[in-house]
């Protein structure tokens, strides 16, 4: 129900049970953000049908993950169930009539939506520090990683181009140290194995093209409604950081890409955010100072952030503080966790002089809860104590055969179903390896002809034996042998002359002293 630019929530209560008075969002103050908390079973996920429902209606497209599936109901025709009945007479909704909505249906993993892609360019060296827990040593080398590619006109689409570039720095770490920093082997190695974990678990169907366009989740029908975008993520789930990384991602490409549009008369895109909490678990400061700022800065893009989460104290406190519009289900207070969540909440609303609010989170029904939006210059309502209106459309999930029903009349059906391989850094620096292989090898081939050429041309021979042309000569071992045994011959001659000299020379000598004696 739209009245004067305004979405219907619900009914609230005076604290005798009577009710009070219709509690609207006011669109102009939709793009301020909200959160919607409460523990489990309380209602939440009929209330965050219900927003996406409003939105569509009012012109206003939705994206948001379903987390069990029920919320992909809200593609087929409401069921006059008792209870939407019954809620819907007790609130004053006289006028409820069953509806269906335009859906698309997302999934990364192509199995109950239209695939859902990014590159590992897009995704940038923080996030993916993020998704792969990374050391701050590691974060350094990836962000030195998207600096080569980047100068060196390598494309980084999917995570065997990512893979093949650290293979290329790992080889090449001692140059590319001196011009962009110290290049760990060690820390490019846990980088390799941090991706074959992310490529076990699935992610390497989320990286590559064709990448998801922010467009086609900003759409509007011929009649004027917002197309509700449903990512499926019961199986995400099962990799808590993937999914909260894909959404990161996903707000901050809205952020970068949306012109500036101040505050419109409503917003362009609602963003809701379930299970928020996986969002913030063990996160890094610098990344939740990047949500900080996303989510303080996208509201002038024309984008409202709603998260969904069971505590509110999942939610930092500098965002918490952005978030303008509150409902708040029951929670439970028997533990000091809990308690401390309930003064949190109670503390976050202004407060309703007829009913002590603290008291009131704690004895809520299921539909029921205490809410509180933006009114005239953006100042927070009294927290009021609501009835939720019921939803129009399906209250859980649909068929398999449904599903595939409205994705085959998708206005995106075909356009992201095949994957597109590109050349890319992978291809390029292969290509190159081979390269250098092959010229290493020529190098080495004239090297060694060129070694035998200098042997054969520097080896020490004598006319006539050897390489020299003409008839077949002895071989040198012969002719050494024979020149040797001439020389045998002449030595001995000259050593019989010199016998004979010395023979007669003597016996001259001897005949010379023995005359003397003689006398």
């Amino acid at each position: 129900m739209l009245v004067d630019g305004k979405i219907f929530l619900g009914t609230s209560r005076n604290p005798d049970e009577s009710l009070n008075k219709g509690e609207y969002l006011d669109l102009k103050y939709a793009n301020r953000h909200g959160i919607v908390t409460g523990a489990t079973g309380t209602g939440k996920t009929v209330t965050l049908q219900g927003l996406a429902e409003s939105f569509s209606n009012a012109g206003v497209p939705v994206f948001c993950a379903d987390i069990k599936g029920d919320l992909s109901g809200i593609a087929a025709m409401g069921e006059p169930k008792d209870w939407i009945t019954a809620r819907a007479q007790q609130i004053g909704l006289t006028e409820w009539q069953p509806q269906e909505f335009p859906v698309i249906f997302w999934d990364l993993f192509g199995e109950k939506g239209h695939r859902v892609r990014t590159t590992i360019a897009e995704m940038g060296p923080l996030l993916l520090a993020r998704l792969m827990d990374a050391s701050e040593a590691q974060e350094g080398v990836l962000n030195i990683a998207f600096k080569i590619a980047d100068q060196g006109g390598l494309a980084l689409l999917d995570l065997k181009d990512l893979q093949a570039l650290l293979n290329y720095m790992a080889e090449h770490a001692s140059e590319l140290s001196g011009q962009f920093g110290l290049i760990s082997k060690a820390s490019v190695g846990s980088l390799q194995r941090g991706l074959l974990v992310l490529e076990q678990q699935g992610a390497e169907q989320f990286f590559g093209e064709p990448a998801l366009s922010i467009t086609d989740i900003m759409r509007t029908t011929p009649d004027g409604r917002g197309a509700v975008s449903v990512l499926a993520a019961d199986k995400l789930m099962m990799n808590p950081r993937l999914y909260a990384t894909f959404l990161l991602w996903l707000l901050s490409e809205l952020f970068e890409e949306l012109p500036e549009v101040g505050d419109p008369d409503k917003p362009k895109l609602v963003f809701i955010f379930d299970e928020a909490h996986l969002l913030f678990n063990d996160a890094p400061k610098v990344l939740i100072e990047r949500v900080e700022q996303v989510v303080r800065l996208i509201r002038s893009k024309g984008v409202g952030v709603y998260f969904v989460t069971q505590n509110p104290l999942d939610v930092p406190e500098t965002i918490l503080a952005q978030l303008g519009n509150r409902v708040q289900h029951a929670l439970r207070a028997y533990t000091p966790r809990e308690q401390k969540a309930v003064r949190t909440a109670a503390d976050t609303f202004r407060p309703n002089p007829a009913f002590d609010c603290a008291t009131a989170i704690t004895t809520l029904g299921i539909g029921e809860a205490l809410v509180s939006t933006l009114e005239s210059k953006g100042v927070p309502s009294m927290v009021e104590r609501t009835l939720i209106r019921p939803p129009a459309g399906r209250v859980g999930p649909i068929t398999d055969a449904e599903r595939q029903s409205v994705m085959n009349v998708s206005p995106v059906a075909g356009q992201y179903d095949k994957d597109v391989d590109r050349e890319s850094a992978f291809e390029i620096l292969t290509q190159r390896a081979q390269k250098a292989a092959e010229a290493e090898a020529a190098k080495r081939a004239a090297e060694e002809k060129a070694s035998k050429d200098d042997s054969a041309a520097g080896r020490w021979t004598l006319p006539g034996f050897g390489n020299d042309e003409g008839p077949s000569q002895p071989s040198s071992k012969t002719s050494t042998r024979r020149s040797y045994q001439r020389e045998t011959v002449v030595e001995a001659a000259m050593k019989s002359a010199a016998r004979s000299v010395a023979n007669s020379l003597g016996r001259a000598i001897v005949r010379g002293i023995l005359g003397s004696l003689r006398r």
